[in-house]
């Protein structure tokens, strides 16, 4: 309903609908009966880019990661603005995204690849300690670990192969720099980018509150709490990756560490980043999804000088690494706590919790809005307070 509200005066949407089991097919009873969904289930790629061209489209949009090479197969098919099939792997695979931006000289970590145990004692000893260990193509912070030292590197090494994780990547641990988003808030961002040809527009930059260990994310605020110059830094090293990666049409959403060196690149994605949209045009009236629509109807974008109305966060309760079981929580509604919008808990009590599972394993979402950062922190902490969720 986001995309065809963002969709208004811009385009008419035809939705491929690509796999029964979709998350999003319990939803499809929402989708006015006007509105076209194609299936596309069970084809083979080079049998939906047919399928796709049949409908003479005038753009392709993707706002998954899995989907990306899909789109972009079908642009290529249609002759349309996209990613284009080269570019999408150098979007999608860690290792060879580090690769691409350690060779540009792109601040970014030095990593290795990663198959085997043996694989990663080899790694460690040249990467060295601390390190992270991630899935070569994976989201969400799944199967993402700390390595403190050659005993745990070994163990979760084995523990995620066994679990048919894939390859992995194994990099230095950055060290953040706490003082220049704020002692209280995460030691990244992420910049939000329009990319069209070789203009690179930033949106805007988006700040974070700090992970959840290991590495998951518990939410986003913007505007952000960065100076103006630390908020160019970050975005010219975003803008530099896009570049070195071959970046040269969509909306992306670049993470970026914030170290005592400067800006440093975390990951870039080929999309835009989950959850800024709402916030960005609750705060500043910048619709992010319109965009998307509109770079891919190749409609040129000016990205405007946001003016910002108020203050906006999305906050993931995120359960503590220990946590094995949920067992309960109180009743609080957005009403009893200053600035909340909404609470959204998506768990009930008895669910099996696992760090594993990344930012799947946060048990709700909060939204809400403030007149400053200091405003926002106190509503969480009054919000966890009330809250008082009980982990077994």
């Amino acid at each position: 309903m986001t995309v065809l509200s963002a969709a208004r005066d811009v385009c008419d949407v035809v939705f491929l609908r690509m796999r029964h089991e979709d998350a999003a097919a319990s939803d499809m009873w929402v989708i006015p009966e006007n509105v076209r969904v194609v299936d596309a289930v069970g084809l083979s790629e080079d049998e939906i880019c047919d399928l796709a061209a049949s409908l003479s489209p005038d753009g392709v949009a993707a706002f998954n990661d899995n989907w990306l090479h899909l789109a972009a197969r079908i642009a290529q098919r249609c002759g349309l603005p996209f990613h284009s099939p080269a570019t999408v792997p150098a979007l999608t695979d860690k290792f060879l995204q580090r690769t691409l931006l350690n060779a540009a000289a792109v601040p970014s970590p030095q990593a290795r690849l990663v198959s085997t145990v043996d694989d990663a004692v080899a790694a460690l000893a040249e990467i060295g300690l601390p390190a992270v260990l991630k899935p070569r193509n994976g989201a969400g912070s799944v199967d993402t670990a700390r390595i403190e030292s050659l005993e745990r590197c070994r163990s979760y090494v084995a523990e995620f192969v066994a679990r048919g994780t894939g390859d992995f990547v194994l990099e230095e641990l950055l060290t953040g720099d706490p003082s220049v988003a704020g002692e209280c808030w995460g030691d990244y961002v992420s910049v939000e980018s329009v990319v069209q040809g070789e203009d690179v527009q930033t949106v805007c930059v988006t700040s974070k509150l700090p992970l959840a260990p290991p590495f998951r994310e518990t939410g986003h605020v913007l505007p952000c709490t960065l100076s103006e110059r630390d908020q160019a830094a970050a975005a010219e090293v975003a803008s530099a990756a896009l570049r070195a990666l071959g970046v040269r049409h969509g909306v992306t959403h670049t993470e970026v560490k914030l170290t005592p060196a400067g800006p440093s690149v975390i990951e870039v994605n080929g999309r835009m980043g989950g959850y800024v949209p709402v916030l960005l045009r609750r705060a500043a009236g910048f619709d992010l999804v319109r965009t998307v629509l509109r770079l891919a109807t190749g409609e040129p974008v000016t990205v405007p000088t946001l003016v910002w109305k108020r203050m906006e966060f999305a906050y993931l309760l995120a359960p503590p690494v220990e946590a094995k079981t949920l067992v309960s929580w109180n009743d609080v509604r957005p009403r009893d706590v200053g600035g909340i919008r909404s609470i959204e808990m998506r768990s009930k009590p008895g669910r099996a919790l696992d760090w594993r599972d990344g930012t799947a394993n946060s048990i709700g979402l909060v939204h809400g809005t403030a007149t400053t950062h200091e405003a926002i922190l106190a509503s969480l902490a009054e919000l966890n307070e009330r809250l008082d969720v009980v982990y077994r």
